[in-house]
């Protein structure tokens, strides 16, 4: 059952009006992500960067599942999303303000981060 409620609707709005939450949602279209990795690409401390992610998970537009000691952070499938609004939005979202400086810069930082990871990896095979 999709829910559709004045709270909802609210709760979704308030959720996507901080630029930080949306550059979040945008680094998180790129696939999962750690508190760690979003973190490196916007700069900001970690326990803001939960606290984002803990309103935007609280609204249905992110999902997190615990794997080990880490935190991991995803946009919910279609089937997934039990609020309308945040569906709708998450589907507006992914053809939005992609040419907007800010994001560019954010998913630029993020590309860079991978391609370090990557190279970490072939560099040391047993890490």
């Amino acid at each position: 059952m999709k829910i559709r409620d004045m709270k909802s609707f609210l709760k979704v709005s308030k959720a996507l009006s901080d630029p930080n939450r949306i550059k979040m949602i945008k680094l998180l279209e790129q696939g999962e992500r750690c508190v760690c990795e979003i973190q490196a690409v916007l700069g900001l401390a970690q326990p803001t960067i939960s606290k984002h992610l803990k309103v935007l998970e609280e609204a249905g537009l992110v999902l997190s599942r615990k794997q080990g000691m880490w935190v991991l952070y995803r946009l919910p499938r279609q089937e997934e999303v039990e609020n309308r609004y945040a569906q709708t939005m998450l589907e507006l979202l992914g053809t939005w303000l992609n040419d907007d400086p800010e994001i560019k810069s954010a998913l630029g930082k993020l590309s860079e981060l991978e391609l370090r990871d990557t190279f970490k990896r072939k560099s040391n095979p047993r890490s």
